[in-house]
């Protein structure tokens, strides 16, 4: 995990959920205020871009008011938390698929 908010999104979900039961979840906000405590709003739109990134991997999921938002048609106040089962799931499957490549490099 090289991105700095990546890693700064999953210390914070580890610290709001040590035991990962699930269904604990974070501000966007308090992420950008750790990882810029000074110019925080400017950092906020980054967060929520690798946010949006990490849910379309099926590895974050977008909440407002405790439901899984539509990544791709949200607005407004959200929260970020790890994804269930189902939810990892429906994010692969969103996927476009991978086209196998006819070279062997051989």
């Amino acid at each position: 995990m090289s991105d700095p908010i990546e890693a700064a999104i999953f210390e914070k979900l580890a610290k709001a959920d040590p035991k990962n039961v699930g269904g604990k979840s974070i501000e966007p906000a308090d992420v950008a205020k750790e990882l810029q405590p000074e110019q925080w709003q400017r950092m906020l739109p980054k967060v929520k871009a690798t946010a949006l990134g990490l849910m379309r991997q099926g590895r974050l999921t977008i909440t407002k008011k405790g439901k899984a938002v539509d990544p791709n048609n949200f607005r407004g106040v959200i929260r970020l938390r790890l994804p269930t089962e189902a939810e990892t799931a429906a994010a692969l499957a969103a996927l476009p698929p991978v086209e196998a490549s006819d070279d062997d490099f051989d």
